[in-house]
């Protein structure tokens, strides 16, 4: 039975409602096994072994369902059948990645413990060390335990394999099934020929990734399993790795990867998530699987109430979104379109700095208008001292990748334990000497600016002092955000300004039914630095636009 082909046509006359990316992928591989253009073939009977083990072995273990045999939804059928049914003439598994995108509540879990058994005793592999991974212990736990409880339930699996005290043992291949979580301390050596990593939403980077990717190295076909919702941690892990799914899912010039498998189930478009007809692109086996009735619960609730909208476009539709607390949503963070900076060059300008300590991040920007142009282009440099970098390098918790973002160009590493005020001036006197930007008025905060001021008032540049605080702030915040919701606010998709800027929440205050607003972190360990930066420029921009204006015309 081939189940990829039967999915397909339930895509295509209508019964199985999907986004672009499914109908696109699952397209292309149909055409692909009548016509296969590379090494690989599809075997039906190899893709369907793991099938068959989870529907004659694998039981449900909680809810309505428990106790009974599992039976496996189309979608799910499909999905494993692609995964395992491309092989060589060894019968060698082409796809080396799954990631598996989708929403709550729709069996993640549970086809993820299933495969996990089938590995362990049905892959054919001998010593095969398979793990279920996550940031925590806890999160690793909870596909191990379903594994576990699986076992219990079924009298085949249970009499064929040993539980001990940390894993699942098979005996007859040597092979074992374990939990483990982020200390990569502990992964050194494995030999690891599956892994399934659980809700990497979290992850802030991709160390536990990378280790368990390397620890496949000496396996002939190893997989690796990613199963996840989307997240709020952005700019992280997990929007590096979806961005690069969903260019192979589209198979866009350049990243034809034929060892991945990304199955991305989501809305096409934000406003999708309040037509139910369109609820299923993120939600395979909704009505079966998940409830209809719930699912339009949270919908209603989410219409009602603003700060539960973040949790239901995340959860239940994959779409990325900020934090409850965030300043603003997602979409308005995110601006892809890029300037030649030859448009930019012989601008007048108005500048913006954040110093911040010396010891912390730092940022200077440039705001730019041209003439019969709505948009603000904004030009930024960030400055981090070495040790701060090594500081968050070798932390558990890591905030950001200041690494990649230092070897991008859009972050300077100062040597030491401080950020040298010399290279921020610098930066701004290489603006002007190189691209003739030149900013009119640059605005700060007085409060660390020390002998910075003077030193850039020496180089002919006309500060101008911003008091911190809701009474400055207030209007140009708004302004600023009504810009990024319009997209007008151009950055030339610098993903440091964007995450600064989705770290961001508002503090309002109202007195005599005014409201006044300023800038917060999301989190302790969020950084702003490049909005209240920006904010400081556009403070300048307000205090100066007629005049300004007529600078450019």
């Amino acid at each position: 039975m081939n189940y990829v082909k039967e999915y397909l046509r339930a895509i295509q006359d209508g019964s199985e409602v999907v986004g672009l990316k499914i109908k696109t992928l699952y397209e292309r591989e149909c055409a692909w096994m009548d016509n296969p253009p590379f090494e690989w073939r599809f075997d039906e009977a190899i893709g369907e072994r793991p099938i068959k083990f989870i529907e004659k072995f694998c039981r449900h273990s909680k809810g309505k369902w428990a106790g009974k045999t599992i039976k496996l939804e189309l979608f799910q059928k499909a999905a494993i059948q692609l995964a395992y049914g491309w092989v060589d003439t060894n019968n060698k598994r082409r796809f080396r990645e799954v990631v598996f995108l989708i929403a709550r509540k729709c069996g993640k879990s549970t086809l993820t413990s299933g495969l996990s058994l089938f590995m362990l005793m049905a892959d054919g592999e001998a010593g095969a060390e398979c793990y279920t991974v996550a940031n925590k212990l806890d999160q690793a736990k909870l596909v191990f335990n379903e594994c576990v409880n699986m076992r219990q339930q079924s009298r085949q699996i249970k009499m064929l394999t040993k539980k001990r005290q940390s894993d699942i043992y098979f005996p007859a291949t040597m092979s074992s099934l374990k939990a483990i979580a982020s200390d990569t301390k502990t992964m050194d050596g494995l030999n690891s020929n599956f892994f399934s990593l659980d809700e990497f939403h979290e992850a802030r980077d991709s160390k536990v990734y990378d280790v368990m990717i390397q620890s496949q190295a000496a396996r002939e076909q190893p997989l690796a399993w990613l199963i996840s919702t989307n997240g709020y941690v952005r700019e992280m892990f997990f929007d590096d790795k979806y961005n690069y799914c969903a260019k192979v899912a589209l198979w866009e010039p350049g990243f034809e990867d034929y060892r991945l498998l990304p199955l991305i189930y989501e809305l096409d478009e934000r406003d999708e998530w309040e037509k139910p007809e369109c609820w299923p692109k993120a939600n395979p086996g909704l009505g079966k699987i998940k409830s209809i009735t719930t699912l339009a619960e949270y919908v209603e609730k989410a219409k009602r109430d603003p700060t539960f909208l973040p949790t239901v476009l995340t959860k239940d539709f994959n779409i990325p979104e900020n934090s409850n607390a965030a300043w603003l949503p997602y979409e308005a963070c995110v601006n892809e379109k890029v300037i030649p900076i030859d448009y930019l060059k012989k601008s007048y300008a108005i500048g913006g700095c954040d110093l911040s300590a010396t010891t912390d991040l730092t940022c200077a920007t440039l705001l730019i208008r041209k003439p019969n142009d709505e948009n603000f282009y904004v030009l930024q440099k960030y400055f981090l001292p070495k040790s701060r970098l090594d500081d968050v390098e070798h932390s558990n918790n890591r905030e950001a990748p200041y690494k990649l973002w230092a070897e991008q160009g859009w972050l300077q590493i100062c040597e030491g334990a401080t950020v040298d005020y010399k290279a921020v001036t610098q930066w701004f006197v290489d603006m002007v000497n190189i691209y003739d930007i030149r900013p009119l008025w640059i605005a700060y905060d007085a409060a660390l600016s020390g002998y910075w001021r003077e030193e850039m008032e020496s180089y002919g540049f006309d500060m101008e002092k911003i008091r911190q605080g809701p009474v400055t702030w207030t209007y140009p915040m708004k302004q600023l955000g009504g810009l990024f919701e319009e997209h007008r606010i151009i950055s030339n998709n610098n993903p440091m300004l964007r995450w600064c800027v989705i770290n961001t929440a508002k503090k309002s205050t109202n007195k005599d039914g005014i409201e006044s607003i300023q800038p917060v972190k999301t989190g302790t360990t969020k950084r702003i630095d490049g909005l209240v930066s920006l904010l400081n420029a556009y403070v300048g921009y307000c205090n100066h636009e007629d005049e300004y204006l007529r600078y450019i015309r």
